[in-house]
């Protein structure tokens, strides 16, 4: 993504050339969706709340101060929505605990030598990152599928970096707990 581009854009729809703003919704067109998406775990359902959020931005252009990065403005009005929507019509989320149906260990011997095929521990880690209170999830989303620093994630949720930083540590623990858990009770339930 080009912030050159972005600005330039941005000074065209201020200038009155509404048309512009179909660059910035070509270039951050999937990024939205795709952060919608970690937090809806739909895909109809993301690419509503991603229209939400142009519509959002679109309105809000003239009132954007440029001190911070035209991405991580965008990033922080995203987050705010999908929170929004997600405290307004929670989705239809997966224990953590239920996380463990996604995983299929034949037997120990199997799981110390291979562990999980990436797509079944990619699928596995991320249904459990849903079921994680949306404080940890915020921030574990934010850091790890979106590859901000704890500065670039805490600026878009407005927290503190000591903040994203702790949430991320609790979150972290959380997973690991889980995911070590359902690994050791599929693991028994293989043997017995």
């Amino acid at each position: 993504m080009s912030a050159g581009e972005d600005q330039a854009d941005i000074e065209k729809i201020l200038s009155g050339d509404h048309s512009a703003f179909e660059g910035i919704v070509r270039r951050w067109q999937g990024p939205m969706i795709n952060l919608a998406y970690r937090f809806c775990g739909e895909r109809g359902r993301a690419e509503d709340m991603a229209q939400e959020v142009f519509l959002r931005v679109y309105r809000g252009l003239p009132k954007w101060r440029a001190e911070a990065a035209f991405s991580t403005w965008l990033f922080a009005v995203a987050t705010n929505v999908y929170r929004s929507e997600m405290r307004r019509n929670p989705a239809g989320t997966v224990s953590i605990d239920d996380a463990a149906d996604v995983l299929d260990v034949r037997s120990s011997a199997e799981m110390i030598d291979t562990m999980l095929d990436d797509s079944r521990r990619d699928r596995a880690v991320r249904r459990a990152v849903a079921g994680l209170p949306l404080k940890y999830r915020e921030a574990l989303i934010l850091y790890y599928f979106q590859d901000m620093d704890v500065s670039a994630a805490a600026q878009i949720l407005g927290l503190p970096e000591g903040t994203v930083k702790a949430r991320l540590f609790r979150g972290r623990r959380i997973l690991e707990k889980k995911l070590s858990s359902m690994l050791s009770t599929r693991v028994l339930e293989e043997t017995i």
